[in-house]
């Protein structure tokens, strides 16, 4: 979860039906390659969704999550914020339609955000659990 301001950093996802959230808000990530750390991937990923090359230095604060689908499984979740500078590197990848700072306040709430993600979001900056808000 990378925030620049009070922008948070999202891309919607293809709409392709064999994938999971066709057509959804989401944030950079994915799942581990080979051995790498949970930092490892969280950067590996950053850079090919985004192209941003950022140290592990960046990631601010970490978070754990089970993950339902998988007993005993967990999706580590990092922080970070992002200087318009970083904003100006964005070379979008080929996942996804495309990308924008989506203000943290209407991703908590927007129908269109990946479910699982529209809480965590709120709790690891301390916000109100997210009511859906479907206008």
């Amino acid at each position: 979860m990378l925030t620049c301001g009070s922008g948070l950093l999202v891309y919607l996802r293809d709409d392709f039906q064999h994938i999971p959230f066709p057509g959804c808000w989401d944030l950079p990530g994915g799942g581990r390659e080979g051995a790498e750390s949970a930092p490892e991937c969280a950067l590996r990923e950053l850079h090919e969704e985004f192209g941003l090359c950022l140290s592990s230095e960046r990631l601010l604060g970490r978070w754990v999550f089970p993950v339902p689908s998988q007993p005993g499984g967990v999706a580590v979740f990092y922080t970070g914020r992002l200087s318009r500078q970083d904003i100006a590197a964005i070379r979008f990848g080929d996942e996804g339609q495309y990308w924008r700072l989506m203000p943290v306040t209407e991703y908590v709430v927007h129908a269109r955000a990946v479910p699982h993600f529209r809480g965590r979001v709120a709790q690891c900056l301390g916000l109100p659990a997210p009511l859906l808000h479907t206008d």
